[in-house]
């Protein structure tokens, strides 16, 4: 009785850690920084990848993106859309959603005379589900945590390494300034998630590819909390300067843009 209770005790162990891998397989564990920074950063969970046009169509069952591919980022969403990707994910895995999203009131922090939307959207704290990652645990994440090399791309100094953007995201390289119609004409486009060289902590297209939405308003000293919310990581229409880890973007939240998606978090 004795030996056969020890081997179920040890059957469920193992199974319990597969489940685990499982489920952390596309994660990353990023270490916080300690209460010794101007930003304390707690420990948290961060996509590996991009989310995926195959992961946004297995959760919401669609795929608004304009170039197809399962591998591919999806692309076309909105800040709106990320977050209501994040609660029906965390439902579809059986966790608690992080966000409450009230669509019946119009935000009144919500400033933007653009937006036409202005959902409600509020944390529930101590919720284990998806959510966006903040502006700071992006940042922090993109540089490499604890194991930052300082560089201004997110894994690397030199963007060809890292980076998928207006110059190098087509059929050709693209040299001289930024023009629309040498991008289109050069069928500049998303590609597979995981194609470049990932960072410090193993993170990749965190430079370039699509843009990342973050959960905050963004605020600076000309504009007011309230009116766009912040995006992250420059993508395949931008120049490298957008696509460095220092850089801040902007855009309303019920915008939309062929490269504009998102990277999934978790509390630790």
């Amino acid at each position: 009785m004795g030996k056969k209770l020890i081997l179920l005790l040890i059957m469920v162990a193992v199974f319990s850690c597969g489940c685990s891998k499982v489920e952390q397989e596309d994660l990353v564990l990023v270490t916080g920084n300690g209460s010794a920074e101007a930003k304390t950063i707690s420990d948290f969970y961060i996509g590996k990848y991009e989310v995926t046009q195959k992961e946004w169509t297995d959760v919401m069952g669609n795929n608004p993106s304009g170039f197809p591919g399962d591998d591919l980022p999806v692309e076309m969403v909105s800040w709106y859309d990320s977050i209501e990707y994040c609660n029906k994910r965390s439902e579809k895995e059986g966790l608690a959603p992080y966000y409450s999203i009230d669509k019946s009131k119009k935000d009144p922090d919500n400033k933007s005379e653009f937006d036409n939307m202005k959902w409600v959207v509020s944390v529930n704290d101590g919720a284990n589900g998806y959510r966006l990652p903040t502006e700071a645990e992006w940042e922090y994440a993109a540089s490499g945590g604890l194991e930052s090399k300082n560089y201004t791309f997110s894994g690397s100094n030199n963007e060809e390494e890292t980076t998928w953007y207006f110059r190098n995201a087509g059929n050709e390289f693209i040299s001289g300034d930024w023009v629309w119609s040498r991008i289109e004409s050069n069928r500049n486009k998303t590609h597979p998630v995981g194609s470049k060289k990932p960072n410090e902590l193993g993170l990749y297209d965190m430079s370039g590819n699509v843009r990342e939405w973050c959960y905050n308003w963004y605020q600076d000293l000309a504009i007011g909390s309230g009116t766009y919310r912040v995006w992250k990581g420059g993508g395949w229409v931008g120049d490298k300067t957008s696509c460095q880890i220092s850089y801040r973007g902007k855009f309303e939240a019920n915008g939309k843009g062929a490269d504009m998606g998102l990277r999934v978090c978790r509390n630790k």
